[in-house]
């Protein structure tokens, strides 16, 4: 009979790696954890409630991963010792070898929970900065000073937001450069910040994945050892041992209907055996009875300089059904981004442009499309 039941891991913004042991725990197969935020209240009392905190739980499963979102009851990706260890293993083949991690993103997510792990896997004490005031560059690049003392490879995932945030000083500029690899995900890179990092010496891995992935597994377009890419009907999957074992709270969950793979919600096709991300399904906007994955404008709104964040949603229109409107940040004005995009059909053109300081997110490196919608 199981008797071990979910137990809630507070991680603390100022001090994640003092989870270290009890990962160490998960990971050999003697406990179940829930990674709650220490700092939002909230949100940990949500998850508790959501996931069963406290009730059985089958000891195949090491983590119960939360996946993002800012209404609605979020779902626990339950992923095994199996699943967690065969994406770090995947990470450093790709990456080229085991290193020193800098962990500069919330733990209580997958990408921040990923670092611990592989430097768990790799034998190695990951270093991790202070995000309890946000992500700060002078930390950032003192601490990738220490680790580049160590002489041993260094790593380390950042959002597009943080790459970007750290690619406008020149001692973020520095700190980057010192890693041998950096992952970036949560959300697009623009072609722009992609091509500025090349040419900056700045070593950039785009990855694709989410909870249910035990994080990225798609790096740079191509699947990581032993991960899988299929697309059907237009829809990505994702295949290999990486894959969770369902929901903690629905288990038998269609997009689990194949053993070993995950059914996304993201559209996607191959370029000469590339995967390229088109946009999710559920977001697509329909407006005078023409189609527009919102992904495809905020790309063409990312490239033009002067632009650091954009975000494209449709809200209802009485004449089209839905209006496309934006929201973006950075140097310029409304009226130069709409210069910008002289060469898209009129119909793709935001019907409203808002300019914001920041762009409200959920989780790292996501915004919030429904905090968007809102302002309009």
């Amino acid at each position: 009979m199981n008797t071990r039941v979910l137990e809630a891991l507070p991680v603390d913004l100022a001090n994640p790696t003092a989870i270290l042991g009890d990962l160490e725990d998960a990971i050999s197969g003697h406990r179940t954890f829930l990674p709650i935020p220490a700092q939002d209240k909230t949100r940990a009392r949500l998850l508790r409630d959501s996931q069963h905190v406290g009730q059985p739980i089958d000891d195949s499963i090491a983590l119960v991963m939360a996946t993002s979102g800012s209404t609605g009851t979020p779902k626990g990706a339950q992923l095994s010792p199996l699943n967690l260890v065969s994406s770090a293993d995947a990470t450093h083949q790709f990456l080229g070898g085991p290193g020193q991690w800098l962990l500069a993103m919330p733990a209580h997510h997958i990408a921040g929970m990923q670092v611990l792990i592989r430097a768990l896997i790799a034998g190695v004490d990951p270093l991790a900065i202070d995000l309890s005031n946000g992500f700060n560059i002078a930390d950032f690049a003192r601490a990738a000073a220490e680790l580049k003392d160590t002489g041993d490879r260094t790593y380390t995932s950042l959002t597009p937001m943080q790459l970007l945030k750290a690619m406008d000083t020149l001692q973020g500029i520095e700190a980057l450069a010192l890693f041998d690899g950096i992952l970036v995900g949560g959300a697009a890179l623009s072609r722009q910040a992609r091509e500025s990092a090349t040419k900056l010496g700045i070593s950039v891995i785009t990855t694709y994945g989410s909870s249910e992935t035990s994080g990225g597994c798609v790096y740079d377009g191509k699947p990581i050892p032993g991960a899988q890419v299929r697309i059907r009907e237009g829809r990505i999957e994702l295949g290999g041992p990486m894959i969770a074992q369902g929901y903690r709270n629905s288990p038998q969950h269609e997009d689990f209907a194949e053993p070993g793979w995950f059914k996304t919600s993201d559209v996607g096709e191959f370029h000469e055996s590339t995967l390229v991300v088109k946009g999710r399904i559920d977001a697509v906007i329909d407006s005078g009875g023409l189609k527009l994955h919102p992904e495809v404008l905020e790309r063409a709104i990312a490239d033009i300089d002067g632009v650091t964040g954009v975000c494209v949603v449709g809200i209802p229109d009485p004449r089209l059904g839905q209006a496309i409107v934006a929201a973006y940040e950075g140097s310029i004005s409304p009226s130069q981004v709409i210069e910008g995009l002289d060469s898209l059909p009129r119909w793709q053109l935001p019907k409203q442009l808002k300019h914001l300081p920041t762009l409200p997110t959920i989780g790292p490196g996501k915004v919030d499309r429904k905090a968007i919608k809102a302002l309009f």
